[in-house]
């Protein structure tokens, strides 16, 4: 947690933003940027899914992401493994954020927020529209990008700090 940031003391003004941020982009920066306009306090939650390879670790996401939201002192970023409900309760939330930028992802952000509502009928979940100018940007999209030498075109999806830890990251991965 950023030591700076403190959190409400009413759960319902503290918004937990899910992800596993590998890397974080621009779209996820504009959830953020925007969700701690309307709440108290933004936790960052870094999880880790099984499912994915990830090209940082948990930890360099975490460290990666605090550099960004540094700026903020509303918002602080946390890893967690467990389930998002488990993460929201233990942190003392009742609001889980969430960007959607298209329609398949409204399909499997509504499939998800009705699965949380049933973990946990007092955890709500609000939705943001992602901004026209994020609503394509992934994470998958930005490893290609950097994996294809388009690092000088990185700017456009993932904030500045990260780029060069991108590439580094990218480069260090590919066959000698």
């Amino acid at each position: 947690m950023n030591p700076t940031a403190s959190r409400s003391s009413d759960p319902s003004r503290t918004a937990v933003f899910t992800g596993t941020f590998d890397p974080l982009t621009l779209g996820h920066l504009d959830v953020i940027r925007r969700g701690r306009l309307l709440f108290e306090h933004v936790v960052v939650g870094i999880g880790v899914n099984p499912n994915k390879a990830a090209l940082f670790s948990i930890e360099e996401r975490v460290a990666l992401a605090r550099q960004v939201v540094a700026p903020f002192p509303n918002v602080s970023v946390e890893s967690f493994e467990e389930l998002t409900v488990k993460f929201v309760r233990r942190i003392g939330a009742r609001v889980i954020l969430r960007g959607v930028r298209t329609l398949s992802d409204m399909e499997y952000e509504f499939g998800m927020s009705l699965t949380n509502h049933r973990l946990d009928p007092t955890i709500e979940t609000v939705f943001l529209m992602a901004d026209g100018e994020y609503s394509h940007i992934s994470s998958t999209l930005i490893k290609q990008i950097a994996r294809f030498g388009g690092e000088s075109a990185l700017g456009r999806f993932v904030p500045q700090e990260l780029i060069l830890p991108i590439v580094e990251k990218m480069q260090s991965e590919q066959p000698s």
